[in-house]
């Protein structure tokens, strides 16, 4: 698929004027846990022509290309993208740890890595992920039988949470690299048999609720609602990105 994928980053460079900066794997293929049948979620940064940004009308900020079942690219344009980044959205911050790149041509990407943890809001983030992982838990979770993507999805958020809360860092995006963060060894055994269906099921496939991990699911979530209210908040100016901005869009 990457040969696929870099002839339409290409194709897309041509069609829409726009020079691509960076562009990743977003999905489950870049967190650790891909079905066989996951799709390709790609993401990526681009900056038009100068005079783009020189008028006095609005114009779209962003790029929506879902193509097929296997392949969905989605863009944001530079503004866009380090407006995001200075409120500490999660998304620009995973994806510049993507273990999956497909187009990194320019510093740009590496410029804001080395800006990630002084523009990162610990509070911000923490209740993003906490809220993803709730909403999973509580919507999903709670039956016999239960969806394995929702399961991994409610582990990893809450797994990005609990780092916040303990570390006061920017989370790994990999799941992975979040699980040093479990250190209850009866969880981390019920977790293997989960990842390696995972691997050879599709996308809708289900298991048995696993009780070990529903009781670590509900304890964690009430521990890191409990911390949020002390994390940090504080907020960052904008002025080193301002110049990233100037820079690249004269490049």
């Amino acid at each position: 698929m990457t040969p696929t994928i870099q002839q339409k980053l290409l194709e897309l460079e041509q069609t829409e004027n726009i020079k691509i900066l960076y562009a990743c794997e977003s999905g489950s293929r870049a967190w650790g846990f891909a079905s066989p049948d996951s799709d390709y979620d790609v993401r990526f940064f681009y900056v038009r022509p100068l005079d783009y940004y020189l008028g006095i009308t609005g114009m779209p900020d962003f790029l929506d290309l879902p193509l097929n079942d296997e392949l969905d690219l989605r863009g944001w344009d530079i503004r866009k993208a380090l407006k995001l980044f200075l409120k500490s959205n999660a998304s620009p911050y995973e994806w510049l740890q993507s273990p999956v790149v497909y187009r990194e041509e320019t510093v740009f990407a590496e410029e804001l890595r080395v800006l990630m943890p002084g523009y990162f809001s610990t509070r911000a983030t923490a209740n993003h992920y906490v809220s993803l992982a709730f909403n999973a838990f509580t919507n999903d979770l709670q039956s016999d039988d239960i969806n394995l993507k929702r399961c991994f999805y409610a582990l990893r958020s809450a797994l990005a949470c609990l780092w916040i809360a303990d570390r006061k860092t920017v989370p790994p995006m990999e799941f992975t690299k979040l699980r040093v963060m479990i250190t209850d060894a009866a969880v981390q055994q019920a977790i293997e048999p989960l990842l390696e269906r995972k691997g050879q099921a599709n996308e809708k496939a289900t298991v048995k609720s696993v009780p070990v991990l529903q009781q670590w699911l509900a304890e964690t979530l009430s521990y890191c609602k409990q911390q949020i209210p002390g994390l940090p908040s504080s907020k960052r100016e904008p002025g080193e990105l301002n110049l990233l901005f100037k820079k690249h869009i004269q490049q």
